[in-house]
C-alpha cells in the first residue's frame, strides 16, 4: 500500500511542475505580445550637461523644455537632459576626473583652459564656436542692506574697516574668481597703477568673510540668511527672474566693473558618435534667437546685444571691461588669481585667519 500511494504522489507532483511551467511559458507569451509595441520604441537620446551654479534655473525652467520641444518638432525623437550643477571649478575638476558631460558651462575661459590643459579639451577647440563659446554676459555687482546703511557706492568701499563682505570661493567658484577680477581691475581701469589696484584688492579681502562659499549661489543663500554687509556677486544672480525672486536688498553698479563671459564646450571624448547630431543640434540651439531670449528673461545679457532691451531690470555700468581687458584669460589667472590671490592674500589668510587684515598681506 505504501508503493502506491508514492507513486500517486509522484504523479501528483509531476502534474503540477507541468502546469506550472505550461503557465510561466503563457505569461512570457503574454508579456511579449502585450510589449510588442514597446519593444519597438526608440530608446530616447540623452544630453548629458554640467554647468555652473547660476545656469541651474534657466537650463532646467527655460532651455532644457524649449530644447526638447523644438528637437521634437524637427525629428518626431524626445530626449532627454540630464544635468549637474555646481561652482565652476568644482564641475572642471570633475570633468578632469571623467565624469560623463558631454557638454559643460564654465564660469569662464580659465576653466576652459585647464580641461585643455588636462586634455580633455583639443587647443581652442570652442573658437569655431558662435562668440568664441561665449553663450551668455553678465556683470559683477554689488548687493547691499536695504537703505545702504554703509554707504557703499563702489568696490572701494568694501575696504572700510567694519563692513563685512560675502563672495564666493575661488578656489571652487567662477563667480570667486570673477570677483577678484571685478575688484582689482575696477582699481587698475581707473588709475592705471597696478600696485594701486593691488592694495585695492588687498584691502576688500581683509574684510571678506570667511569660510568662503563653495559656489556664488551659496553666497547669494549667506547673505539672504544675514551675513555680511554686501554681496559680491554675478548680476544676473541678484535681480530675480521667473523661478525665484531677486535677493532682499539694493543693487549697487560699481562704474568700472568686468562683464563675466560663461563659456560653452563640447565634450567630445564623451559623445557616442550615435549622439553627435543631437549634441550639436542643442550646442546650436543655444544661440538661436528663441534660447538667447530666454536667457534675457532670466537676467543673463545676450551677445545679440538687441535682445538685450526686453529685461528692464538690467542695469547701466559707465565702464564695462572685459578678461581681455585685464591680459586674457592666461595672464589673468597667473598674475591676479594665482600671484596675488593665492600665493599672498590666501596663504596670508590660512597662516592667521582671524588676523588677516593685519597678517601683512
Amino acid at each position: 500500500m505504501k508503493y502506491l500511494s508514492d507513486k500517486k504522489d509522484y504523479r501528483t507532483e509531476r502534474r503540477f511542475r507541468l502546469a506550472l511551467a505550461v503557465l510561466i511559458a503563457l505569461l512570457f507569451v503574454i508579456l511579449a505580445w502585450q510589449g510588442r509595441d514597446l519593444i519597438r520604441l526608440p530608446t530616447p537620446g540623452t544630453i548629458v550637461l554640467y554647468g555652473f551654479s547660476i545656469m541651474e534655473e534657466v537650463m532646467r525652467e527655460g532651455i532644457f523644455p524649449a530644447f526638447q520641444e523644438t528637437w521634437q518638432t524637427r525629428t518626431g525623437e524626445h530626449v532627454e537632459l540630464v544635468a549637474a550643477f555646481a561652482g565652476s571649478g568644482a564641475i572642471t575638476g570633475k570633468i578632469i576626473r571623467r565624469f560623463p558631460a558631454e557638454v559643460a558651462i564654465l564660469s569662464s575661459k580659465i576653466d576652459v583652459i585647464h580641461l585643455m590643459e588636462a586634455h580633455v579639451l583639443w587647443q581652442s577647440s570652442w573658437d569655431h564656436l558662435p562668440h568664441e563659446g561665449v553663450v551668455v554676459r553678465t556683470p559683477f555687482i554689488i548687493v547691499v542692506r536695504e537703505g545702504n546703511p554703509r554707504g557703499i557706492t563702489d568696490f572701494a568701499d568694501l575696504m572700510r574697516e567694519g563692513v563685512v563682505v560675502v563672495q564666493a570661493d575661488p578656489t571652487t567658484s567662477g563667480g570667486g574668481q570673477w570677483s577678484i577680477l571685478a575688484e582689482y581691475g575696477s582699481a587698475l581701469r581707473e588709475t592705471g597703477n597696478r600696485d594701486l589696484a593691488w592694495e585695492q584688492l588687498r584691502g576688500i579681502w581683509k574684510n571678506v568673510a570667511a569660510p568662503q562659499a563653495p559656489s556664488a549661489r551659496e553666497a547669494r543663500r549667506r547673505f539672504a540668511s544675514g551675513t555680511g554687509d554686501a554681496l559680491v556677486t554675478y548680476e544676473q544672480d541678484a535681480i530675480g527672474n521667473p523661478a525665484r525672486a531677486p535677493v532682499v536688498g539694493e543693487l549697487v553698479y560699481p562704474p568700472r566693473t568686468i562683464i563675466s563671459e560663461p563659456t560653452l564646450v563640447k565634450i567630445d571624448r564623451n559623445v557616442a558618435e550615435d549622439q553627435r547630431d543631437l549634441v550639436d543640434g542643442f550646442v546650436e540651439f543655444l544661440w538661436s534667437r528663441q534660447a538667447q531670449q530666454i536667457f534675457v528673461e532670466y537676467g543673463f545679457r545676450s551677445p545679440l546685444e538687441e535682445l538685450n532691451q526686453a529685461n528692464a531690470k538690467l542695469g547701466m555700468i559707465e565702464d564695462p571691461f572685459t578678461l581681455e581687458s585685464l591680459g586674457g584669460a592666461r595672464q589673468a589667472e597667473r598674475t591676479i588669481l594665482k600671484d596675488l590671490w593665492r600665493d599672498r592674500i590666501k596663504a596670508a589668510r590660512m597662516t592667521d585667519p582671524e588676523h588677516a587684515g593685519s597678517a601683512g598681506f
